[in-house]
């Protein structure tokens, strides 16, 4: 684990948006960090097939990103590193 300087605004972004959904400020950004990882990986997948693969990973042991960036393209499968995070 480490730490990440962001600015006051995201911050308060982060904030916002988390009481919303009922998260964390770090669960928030975690949240929004994995999404904007993958629709980097994978800019043909649309937000659903996003979160299908975020849910896909969470049932195999957690987000691998070695295994994220192999995936085919368009085609949602689980990704394992081997334990829960």
């Amino acid at each position: 684990m480490g730490i990440v300087k962001i600015s006051d605004l995201m911050h308060e972004n982060l904030r916002v948006a988390g009481n919303a959904l009922s998260r964390s400020i770090n669960s928030q950004a975690e949240h929004w960090m994995r999404v904007g990882m993958l629709t980097e990986m994978h800019p043909e997948l649309d937000y659903r097939e996003v979160c299908q693969l975020l849910i896909q990973a969470e049932l195999s042991g957690g987000l691998d990103i070695t295994a994220a960036a192999t995936a085919p393209a368009g085609k949602p499968r689980s990704f394992s590193n081997g334990k829960h995070q």
